[in-house]
């Protein structure tokens, strides 16, 4: 029998996500030899009394389990040595802040599986909350122009009981002749046009969008291939572009001179071009009054964002010219719509998509000897204080380099 421990959320601001639902966890009772503790938290959108309903012990004592289960990072000292723990470390970039956090799990001897490193074969992401954070995104993006120009006002996400009910909110808000454009055609991406379809903006292609006026709202999701050049002028190829992306120049800003409101859902990579930069948006000609920085890359490749925001106070202004933060509501301000936990937002929803994913394709590989090699793709250290083959790579960021 396999014991696993569903975490309380301890990292601020608070996190009402959970990996496992109660619905989840007596799927994984009726069907495996296993054992689910779930430790008490008041915070967690899930009440004690829905899991206790479905069979599950609630004991703050997790000794006894052999994994761990976590959304956001696990405070160093909550860290039980020498156990398996799956929660988002936000390391694998080599993220300064948290390399205390890796190196305490490498002294612990904790085997650590990141939920971003649960890849299929073809290093596709197997669970993610990103469809959320775009949904969310895109909503906050809208609601932001309409506080902006004063068109109209949506209540936050948070305030609302679930996505349904979101999109009932959207089903009476009428846009202005206005252009979104949109980065990213992953998750992310596409959860965002489930938020503009919603609404009943029109799709249009890339030329329509940047040659044509329109008299009504409109929208262009483009990818990378449209915000990119290669520098010979040789055809754009995108495995090329991942492989070498210092041989490619950015092109995005003709987007910018004919939008009203960016949303950025795109994943960038080390290396690619910026999209936007400071000398962009102080440009006479820069057209976007509003960027909802799904992505939140901070001073990166969306210069406008130059800090996260908050679900509590989620729009911050930008002076285009001094780059100092500004009331979103002043005249010349770029507001930013920066939050960088979208998904909290709508906790119930975002848990119950994870959760399914996650029974469906980590659970199953305790119980196969990770036929599919879930697992074994994912680990990211060993119970010997070392990392994986697969992640040697954050040695010398372990290592204080």
């Amino acid at each position: 029998m396999i014991t696993f421990g569903v975490l309380k959320e301890r990292k601020n601001p608070p996190d009402k996500r959970v990996v496992l639902t109660p619905k989840a966890c007596k799927t994984i009772l009726d069907k495996y030899d296993a054992k689910i503790i779930v430790e008490p938290s008041d915070l967690r959108v899930f009440k004690e009394s829905q899991y206790q309903m479905n069979g599950l012990e609630i004991s703050s004592e997790l000794d006894s389990c052999d994994v761990l289960f976590g959304v956001k990072e696990v405070p160093i000292e909550a860290l039980i040595p020498n156990k398996k723990y799956f929660f988002f470390s936000h390391t694998i970039k080599k993220q300064p802040y948290n390399r205390g956090l890796l190196q305490a799990i490498l002294k612990n001897k904790i085997v650590l599986y990141d939920h971003e490193t649960i890849v299929d074969k073809k290093s596709r992401r197997l669970v993610a909350f990103g469809r959320f954070a775009g949904l969310v995104g895109a909503y906050n993006g809208l609601r932001t122009y309409g506080l902006k120009h004063q068109l109209f006002e949506l209540p936050k996400a948070e305030h609302l009981e679930d996505l349904n009910e979101l999109m009932t909110v959207l089903n009476d808000l009428k846009l202005p002749a206005m252009k979104i454009v949109l980065t990213g055609k992953g998750r992310v991406g596409n959860g965002a046009v489930e938020i503009l379809d919603a609404v009943g903006i029109k799709s249009v292609g890339v030329d329509e969008f940047l040659n044509k006026e329109f008299d009504e709202a409109v929208y262009c999701q483009i990818d990378v291939a449209d915000y990119n050049l290669r520098n010979d002028g040789k055809e754009f190829l995108k495995k090329d572009f991942f492989d070498n992306p210092q041989e490619y120049s950015g092109n995005f800003y003709r987007f910018a001179k004919v939008s009203d409101l960016y949303i950025a859902g795109h994943f960038y990579g080390v290396g690619a071009p910026y999209l936007l930069t400071r000398s962009d948006v102080a440009r006479d000609d820069f057209n976007i009054s509003v960027v909802a920085d799904i992505s939140c890359d901070i001073d990166g490749p969306v210069a406008t964002t130059i800090r996260p925001s908050t679900i509590e106070d989620p729009i911050y202004g930008l002076d285009p010219i001094t780059f100092e933060e500004v009331d979103y509501m002043d005249s010349n301000a770029v507001a930013v719509m920066a939050v960088d936990n979208l998904p909290c937002e709508l906790p119930k929803d975002a848990s119950e998509s994870f959760s399914e994913a996650f029974v469906r394709y980590v659970i199953p590989a305790f119980y196969n000897n990770d036929a599919d090699g879930v697992l074994a793709r994912a680990q990211m250290t060993t119970s010997e204080g070392t990392l994986t083959d697969r992640f040697k790579y954050l040695q010398d960021y372990v290592n204080g380099n």
